[in-house]
């Protein structure tokens, strides 16, 4: 590269920090279904923001006639919606340029995953908030996770309903928050029944159809996963490596000695278990164990171990190498590992290392990524 690129790259750079520190910050509410209570708890914070002197108003807000939500909007400033005709009817839709001209510190935006109307500067109001955001105005939205691209199709299979409306990914992805709105499905079916989701003439065919206790269920474990990816991603990105609280992660390191390495694979799932951590079964294949050199009942005993390790819900690594503790430390390095576990020293993987003069190496390594080692009896 040349130095004028360099220059060209490194303004590009710097120019991209500049329009960040002036973007808005970008908060969304989710929710497993409608009803949760996602728009009432954002008008309480715009209500809070307000009793501490930030300047926020009301973009759009869709309080459905819900009488609790509905009385929030007492006291909050709220920018007029933009009248347009449409096939011969007056519609109304969010005023994007009217809040950017109003430029409050805070602006709340519901229904995220709206499309606009035929004709709109954007097509869809996620859009409108992105442009929002790039002037400067922090943003409040809320979304139900049936909306997301991605989970489309597997939402779809579970409702029964052709989701229309949705949002990609990438808008997730760039919020600076999100919280879930979370409720057990027979609290959601109580606030149905009372009357504080639909009219209670629609309340006995919702029962039958989206709000059933094993849909609800099933969306809720969606949302609850979802956000805690975000929450994953975000502590990957900004919190350093040196004081980050590493989550549980455990190696087996089995060899082809079956009987040992059954017992390192079902005492490292018994420990994974304990922790609710994910974990690894790794097998080092060396020159001497190739399918041309080891005998027949020992790969036997090592396709059975494979597959008790997946039945027992390991992620399953073969690696060929020679260098055994190096590729163990590797593996380990890569995938963040807490724990590696390992059998007592008849495991011929043991023997191998205690050959070498690599174990105490290992065991520096170790220290050093303050990753423990744990031998099986």
């Amino acid at each position: 590269m040349s130095e004028e690129e360099l220059k060209e790259q490194s303004v590009e750079h710097f120019l991209d920090l500049v329009k960040r520190s002036r973007r808005g910050k970008f908060k969304i509410y989710i929710g497993m279904s409608a009803g949760v209570g996602k728009t009432y708890r954002m008008l309480q914070e715009a209500h809070a923001l307000q009793r501490n002197g930030i300047d926020v108003q009301i973009g759009y807000i869709e309080t459905h006639n819900r009488t609790e939500t509905h009385a929030l909007l007492d006291g909050l400033k709220l920018i007029p919606r933009r009248k347009i005709f449409y096939k011969g009817k007056e519609l109304e839709e969010m005023d994007a340029q009217q809040i950017m001209n109003r430029h409050p510190e805070v602006v709340i935006v519901d229904e995220l995953a709206h499309s606009n109307i035929e004709g709109s500067k954007n097509s869809k109001r996620w859009q409108d908030v992105l442009d929002i955001l790039e002037s400067g105005i922090s943003v409040i939205s809320a979304v139900n996770i049936q909306h997301l691209e991605s989970l489309n199709e597997e939402i779809e299979s579970i409702t029964g309903i052709p989701i229309t409306e949705r949002i990609p990914d990438k808008v997730l992805e760039m919020a600076d928050e999100i919280v879930n709105i979370d409720l057990t499905a027979d609290e959601l079916i109580d606030r149905l029944k009372d009357g504080k989701i639909y009219d209670k003439s629609k309340v006995e065919r919702a029962l039958q159809n989206f709000f059933r206790s094993d849909k609800i269920l099933q969306l809720r474990e969606i949302a609850l996963k979802e956000v805690a990816h975000h929450l994953e991603r975000k502590i990957d990105i900004e919190i350093p490596k040196q004081i980050k609280l590493r989550p549980e992660r455990f190696l087996a390191c089995i060899s082809s000695n079956a009987e040992t390495s059954k017992i390192v694979i079902r005492k490292t799932a018994r420990l994974a278990s304990y922790f609710h951590a994910p974990w690894i079964v790794l097998y080092v294949q060396s020159s001497n164990e190739s399918l041309d050199r080891i005998k027949l009942d020992k790969q036997r005993h090592l396709i059975n171990n494979f597959k008790l390790a997946t039945e027992l819900g390991a992620e399953l690594l073969k690696v060929k190498s020679d260098k055994i503790t190096a590729s163990i430390m590797k593996v380990a390095q890569e995938r963040e590992i807490t724990t590696i576990c390992i059998g007592k020293p008849h495991l011929n993987l043991f023997q191998v290392i205690l050959r070498t003069t690599v174990f105490n190496q290992l065991l520096k390594n170790l220290a050093a990524t303050e990753t423990d080692l744990v031998i099986l009896s």
